[in-house]
């Protein structure tokens, strides 16, 4: 009994060798494919790619609930390429907010878009302005900064 007890352990052992190899080989793999994903760009963007992106995009206001992305890019389809349609949602509920973000191929769209200002989307009349660039610590109001509690 006491000899099937220790050929048992035995086995166990060999095959958490052989776990670990296998464990390692799977490693080196990974490692080697994750090199040729490093080729793309994994990064955030920068500033100034976001100021550049955001020179090319328009904010619509008073997007209707039900809409999509598809039914905007086609909306907008006139004012010339669009790169990225963006319907933004509550991040706790998932619901839409109401506004989107189109973003075109060059800088010129955004003046033949600025042309649907006031125009019926679904039934509703849509406000569409040049997206405008946050900048980090500089607010639009003029309220003094929030004390810390505690």
């Amino acid at each position: 009994e006491l000899e099937a007890i220790k050929a048992r352990v035995k086995e166990m052992e060999e095959e958490a060798e052989k776990l670990k190899e296998m464990q390692s080989e799977v490693e080196k793999q990974m490692n080697m494919s994750s090199s040729s994903v490093c080729k793309f760009n994994l990064t955030f963007p920068t500033i100034e790619e976001k100021v550049d992106a955001d020179s090319k995009s328009v904010y619509v206001g008073n997007v209707d609930y039900a809409a999509t992305a598809e039914e905007l890019e086609q909306h907008f389809h006139g004012c010339g390429s669009i790169n990225r349609v963006t319907i933004l949602c509550d991040k706790f509920t998932g619901h839409p907010k109401g506004f989107a973000y189109v973003e075109f191929a060059d800088k010129d769209s955004i003046t033949t878009a600025m042309a649907l200002d006031d125009s019926l989307f679904r039934g509703r009349q849509i406000k569409v302005s040049p997206k405008r660039t946050n900048r980090p610590g500089i607010s639009s109001t003029n309220r003094p900064p929030r004390r810390a509690r505690g």
